[in-house]
């Protein structure tokens, strides 16, 4: 039996035994994992997907592809030329099972993408978890200075992006809105993190070409 399943953008018709290489997944070499993104089993062709089908898979093997060299260069009275390479991150998987029906009541855990950018970034990134809600005794107390702070200006949180070169009320937007919203964010940027923000947001090499990152790990200096 045959399975056509879909992950990291891109489909793959696989059969029990298969071993392939798929966008990197976030799970360790030994794990067992499981791909919910069925499209097809055998004849079945799902609407988009077969319900209650799966695909179970061992992980083998997180590895780098191939290198690939990305070259630019401008041909102007101000010529420049840029070049980078890259290696996708990639995730070696053996599929072990195909499952019709009752994938949902395996317990195995799901195939995720890990994506390109780095854990220490993701994180970073990510917004300050929400304080709780106070009592309904404390809500009162604070109603007052509540009023009063509604009539004062909020203040903007994070960084002044605008301080990087290049960088205007439209780039500090587009970086508030990936959940970019300060300096320390930016400077712990790798060159993946860097490649891939790049393309995410359409910077077309600004950050690289603008030195953000550098920028920013003065900036933090500054502030410590």
């Amino acid at each position: 039996m045959f399975a056509v399943i879909k992950t990291g953008g891109k489909q793959y018709r696989v059969q029990s035994g298969d071993v392939l290489r798929v966008e990197k997944l976030a799970a360790d070499a030994g794990e067992k994992i499981q791909f919910n993104e069925v499209l097809m089993v055998g004849a079945t062709v799902g609407t988009p997907l077969v319900e209650g089908a799966a695909v179970q898979a061992e992980v083998i093997d997180q590895i780098k592809g191939e290198k690939l060299i990305h070259f630019v260069k401008r041909r102007r009275k101000h010529s420049s030329q840029r070049k980078k390479g890259h290696r996708q991150q990639l995730t070696v998987v053996r599929i072990t099972d195909i499952l019709e029906k009752g994938a949902e009541k395996t317990g195995v855990k799901a195939a995720v993408g890990a994506g390109s950018v780095s854990a220490a970034a993701v994180a970073a990134a990510k917004p300050a978890a929400k304080k709780a809600a106070p009592k309904k005794a404390e809500a009162k107390a604070e109603a007052p200075k509540k009023a009063a702070a509604k009539k004062a200006p909020a203040k903007a949180s994070g960084d002044d992006l605008k301080k990087l070169s290049g960088v205007g009320p439209a780039l500090e937007k587009k970086l508030h809105e990936a959940g970019i919203t300060t300096f320390e964010q930016i400077a712990a940027w790798t060159e993946a993190d860097v490649a891939a923000i790049d393309e995410k947001l359409s910077f077309k090499g600004r950050i690289e070409r603008e030195g953000w990152v550098e920028q920013a790990r003065k900036l933090v200096a500054e502030k410590e």
